[in-house]
């Protein structure tokens, strides 16, 4: 029989909302407890979970707990991971480790000396459409990827509070396709060239933000890779990834929640795409903590880990600094 891992939660906002409520559904999880600076909302989170509230130190360093989920705001999350790990607790750390590339570098070499098990909140990975297209690339159904493009639009903006917070649009929302490029083709980027500009909210360009964006990515092996960006669509949440291979090209392609197209002799009529991005990702959470849990059960499954964050931090750090000069920049191998 499993024994439960016993999961403290850090973190009660949007995402960690949906964490908590991820951590109960799990059959070999018990979720002990919550910390949140915002006392009331992780009242209600524990409540309706039958968790009790704890400070972000009980929690660490409880007997109790053997598992450590970070959901809380950027800036504490290296702060967070490294006091986890000192503390011998698995961790699992929403992304990035940190704003600061360097930073994330140091926590990531301080945690390395200590045995645990840690895996980053790259959850897109876990999205059953884009987990087909890997395997079609790892049986060599379409042969070595050879040109890659990917899309990611979201329908809304979120707020203006947010975008200041965030870390910028390479940073916060391409930096998930960067991960899922190298998970795909299982391949580096070396170079990158970013252009952007401040369109749905033009606000934005005050503090160095973009929310439209293409990147152009060539990696190791000589793929050439393309993604566009955008904060906001008029029609739907718009994700998709094309690999084309030597032999063929795969597809996963946007997606819709409701019906098939309809072809007729008055034209054709498509269901509409998810009305935002989570809805359209939901599914994935769950799968990444389910995964993260198997694995540390002993099962051969794989994660995202600390290497990977730094790596696609790196990706991330390098399409600013192109945005910044024009230029096309090398992107560091860490």
């Amino acid at each position: 029989m499993v024994q439960k891992r016993k999961f403290a939660l850090l973190g009660t906002g949007f995402i960690g909302q949906v964490h908590a409520k991820n951590l109960a559904a799990h059959p070999d999880i018990e979720l002990v407890m919550v910390a949140d600076q915002d006392r009331s909302r992780a009242d209600g989170i524990a409540s309706r979970y039958g968790a009790r509230v704890g400070s972000v130190t009980e929690a660490i360093n409880s007997d109790a707990i053997d598992t450590i989920l970070i959901a809380t705001s950027t800036p504490s999350h290296a702060e967070f991971l490294a006091a986890s790990a000192a503390a011998g607790k698995a961790v699992y750390c929403e992304k990035p480790i940190d704003l600061s590339l360097d930073k994330a570098r140091r926590v990531v070499e301080d945690v390395a000396r200590h045995p645990v098990p840690v895996t980053v909140g790259f959850n897109r990975r876990f999205d059953p459409s884009h987990n087909q297209l890997k395997q079609h690339l790892q049986q060599g159904l379409i042969g070595k990827a050879e040109l890659i493009q990917m899309v990611c639009r979201a329908s809304e903006l979120p707020p203006l509070s947010y975008l200041q917070t965030s870390g910028g649009q390479m940073r916060d929302q391409a930096i998930h396709f960067f991960d899922l490029l190298r998970w795909l083709t299982e391949d580096e980027v070396e170079t990158i060239g970013a252009m952007g500009s401040a369109l749905a909210m033009p606000e934005i360009a005050s503090f160095g933000d973009v929310d439209t964006s293409v990147l152009m990515m060539k990696m190791r092996s000589g793929a050439l890779a393309q993604l566009d960006n955008t904060r906001r669509t008029g029609y739907g949440y718009d994700e998709r990834i094309t690999v084309l291979g030597s032999h063929g090209m795969s597809d996963s392609a946007a997606q819709s929640p409701q019906g098939a197209t309809l072809y007729s002799t008055s034209g054709i009529n498509r269901p509409p795409l998810y009305a935002d991005w989570f809805n359209r990702v939901k599914e994935t959470y769950y799968l990444h903590l389910d995964a993260f849990v198997r694995s540390l059960n002993g099962k051969a499954v794989s994660v995202p880990g600390l290497h990977d964050g730094l790596q696609a931090q790196a990706i991330a750090e390098a399409a600013v600094k192109s945005l910044e000069t024009g230029t096309f920049c090398k992107v560091e191998q860490l």
